[in-house]
């Protein structure tokens, strides 16, 4: 009859076994799923931080930059302002027009105020100018 109550039993024991272990393992499993979600918020929050200093460096970053584009272009306007009032550029224009017209080194001394080899240098140059034209 032992071998019978056994036998009866086993099933049942098999049975209260597994479920022991399922509840231990669930256990398990809570707590893990309870680590990840802490690490997932921890992980999540440092993010949220980060991007907003990134955002924040990044704005400042795009205001410099937006700043510099207006420094550069009132900076272009000033220069392009001087080149045209420039009486050295006036002369350097009559000078290479005068060599058009035939003008030799000593012409352009006189007539534009301008140095000899300054004279020179513009005379080669509207040379190699009609040349490669």
């Amino acid at each position: 009859m032992m071998t019978t109550d056994w036998t009866t039993l086993a099933p049942w024991a098999l049975t209260a076994l597994a479920i022991v272990i399922l509840g231990v393992q669930g256990l398990f499993n809570a707590r893990n799923i309870r680590r990840l979600r802490q690490q997932l918020r921890t992980n999540t929050e440092n993010m949220v931080r980060e991007l907003h200093a990134t955002s924040s460096g990044s704005m400042g970053v795009g205001n410099r930059l937006i700043a510099c584009e207006r420094e550069l272009h009132e900076l272009r306007v000033r220069f392009d302002e001087m080149r045209q009032n420039d009486p050295l550029r006036v002369s350097y224009d009559e000078a290479s027009r005068l060599v058009d017209l035939g003008a030799d080194i000593d012409d352009l001394m006189n007539t534009c105020g301008i140095s000899r080899p300054e004279a020179e240098l513009v005379s080669a140059l509207r040379r190699r100018q009609k040349q490669a034209a």
